[in-house]
């Protein structure tokens, strides 16, 4: 068993989530988090000012999957991420000791 954590921008969130509707997953949890990695920040506006926000918005998605469908369901998840631009995402994989 495997836990993978994956992180990406907000508006990808909901393709990676159709992506794996039929897939064969344990559990799944979702969560809105703030990072930041190579893009350090991002300039936001708000009543014509511009301001520089410190953290840049992300969606976490946890899920737990078997060994064997590993590669199937990182492929998915990679096909409907990626699109060549630093901000992406990040994709976390992590051996899980046990399941209950």
């Amino acid at each position: 068993m495997k836990q993978v954590v994956t992180v990406v921008s907000p508006h990808l969130a909901e393709n990676v989530l159709a992506a794996l509707r039929r897939a064969p997953l344990e559990g799944l949890s979702v969560m809105e988090v703030k990072g930041y990695g190579r893009q350090k920040s991002y300039l936001d506006q708000y009543q014509d000012t511009e301001y520089s926000e410190a953290f840049v918005p992300k969606v976490e998605i946890t899920l737990w999957v078997d060994d064997l469908r590993l590669e199937e369901v990182l492929d998915k998840i990679v096909e409907v991420t990626r699109t060549g631009r630093i901000g992406d995402g990040k994709i976390l994989v992590m051996p899980v000791a046990s399941f209950i």
